[in-house]
């Protein structure tokens, strides 16, 4: 099948040949003609495979075929996304495919200033792509009006679902038309999200291009064991041997990634930046700038950039520390191996983690090939210990994740640590001794019982002298 047959119009033709394109992925061709029907869609595809075109363009299509009067802030079409790279990538994605067409987008997200996307949304817009978060914080603030959206795009659904994002959703949605198009794509498709759409979308058609739940197959995948002690030492070394020119490494916490880059650079001389959710929005772009460009050998990153980095031909991504939830390893080895090219995937794995990786092997149904370095075998009398993380042992439905999630109660902190125990009895409640008993200091009381032991020497002294 060719993209002429697709039913796209001239000007969206004469772009996608400006890239190189003359015949769509499994996932484009399958869900473009549908989304230029106007069906709801529900579609699941590898990592890689061109499913963001496989919306963007049916999306700048059905707007080339009407034109109609809007309002002030009024909006067609709504693209949320999880994070803020993924944004700019569909953004990005709209702007290439669209360069011979006349529309308006905008991105909306967080970390930058939210004045002058208020007066961008005022100028008149037609496509909005944002992240659920500061959209709420806008729509609060009557600065975007949702009455005319024709068509709402929920990108990567399963990763908005686990970073608590479906209640900010739900608001938004409710503000909109009943009566849309809705459409979601993501790599993964769980239980629980096709539970969440058979809520938000009206007789879906469902696409899936690949075995649910599977990793692209010119991935190779190895997991090297390795004691967590000489993670980054194996690290180093399999980048100077190997010769790697540029390298996605992840880690599970911000302070994990901090840590490796200066390792890397500091003891092994790799040039390396880190990327998340603590790093503001420009040194993100920076860091992701100099990573394509070549300036820097290595990026660390935690899952806020399994989604959404685009980068052609990314030969290598390795697993410093697995992932939690299986999900984000098929994502995460999902930056490499993209439109079909040969990619490389490497885990490091302690024996803290075995728990980790039978879990994914039982997500991806398959088994990954195992290489014991003889000079980084593991020590057999060092015993497992927990991942304490703050992320819920990987359970999904936590809202507490890395990546700038949100839970219940809108704070990004662990509500689910324990407290000390605290006596909260009203003051007219509690007992004499209760009201007089003051909190137990261990310390002050050593200082106090020396104090009182050099006082009754100088009483003893005092009265020998009497």
């Amino acid at each position: 099948m060719k993209f002429t047959e697709l039913g796209l119009n001239e000007s969206l033709l004469k772009a996608v040949k400006e890239q190189g394109y003359t015949e769509p992925t499994p996932i484009q061709a399958k869900a473009i003609p549908l989304v230029i029907e106007g069906k709801d869609v529900l579609a699941a595809a590898q990592t890689g495979t061109g499913k963001t075109a496989g919306f963007t363009l049916p999306l700048l299509e059905r707007l080339s075929q009407s034109k109609p009067q809007m309002k002030k802030k009024q909006i067609r079409v709504l693209v949320l996304t999880p994070t803020r790279e993924l944004a700019a990538q569909v953004a990005d994605s709209i702007a290439t495919y669209g360069k011979y067409m006349s529309y308006h987008s905008m991105v909306i997200f967080g970390g930058v200033g939210i004045n002058p996307q208020f007066a961008a949304i005022k100028k008149g817009v037609d496509i909005v792509i944002a992240t659920p978060g500061r959209l709420l914080d806008i729509a609060s603030q009557d600065g975007i009006d949702f009455s005319a959206v024709e068509t709402l795009v929920l990108d990567e659904a399963d990763r908005m679902l686990d970073m608590g994002f479906i209640h900010d959703i739900k608001k938004l949605m409710a503000m909109m038309p009943k009566h849309k198009q809705t459409l979601l794509f993501s790599a993964t498709f769980s239980k629980e999200i096709k539970t969440l759409a058979s809520g938000l979308l009206k007789d879906p058609v469902l696409v899936e291009v690949a075995r649910e739940n599977s990793t692209a197959g010119k991935i190779s995948q190895v997991v090297y064991p390795v004691d967590k002690s000489r993670k980054r030492e194996l690290l180093a070394q399999l980048i100077k041997t190997n010769d790697w020119k540029q390298v996605l490494v992840f880690t599970r916490t911000k302070h994990g990634a901090n840590k490796v880059c200066k390792q890397l650079e500091e003891y092994s001389g790799i040039k390396a930046a880190a990327i998340h959710g603590n790093k503001s929005q420009g040194a993100r772009t920076k860091a992701l700038a100099d990573f394509k460009e070549g300036r820097v050998q290595v990026l660390v990153a935690t899952d806020i950039a399994a989604r959404g980095i685009d980068i052609d031909q990314l030969p290598h991504v390795v697993n410093f520390e697995l992932p939690n939830v299986p999900e984000d390893y098929v994502h995460r080895i999902g930056r490499t191996g993209r439109a079909g090219m040969a990619g490389e995937a490497v885990s490091l794995v302690c024996i803290d983690e075995h728990d980790l990786l039978r879990a994914i092997e039982r997500f991806t149904k398959s088994s990954i090939k195992k290489v014991d370095l003889e000079a980084f075998r593991p020590d057999p009398s060092i015993e497992a210990e927990p991942i304490q993380n703050g992320r819920g042992g990987g359970k999904r439905g936590n809202a507490n994740r890395a990546g700038g999630q949100r839970n219940r109660n809108g704070s990004g902190r662990n509500s689910n640590r324990k407290k000390k125990p605290t006596n909260n009895k009203p003051e007219h409640d509690k007992t004499p001794t209760e009201k007089k008993k003051k909190p137990r200091n261990p310390h002050a009381e050593k200082i106090g019982s020396n104090l009182q032991a050099k006082l009754d020497k100088l009483d003893k002294k005092s009265s020998r002298r009497r």
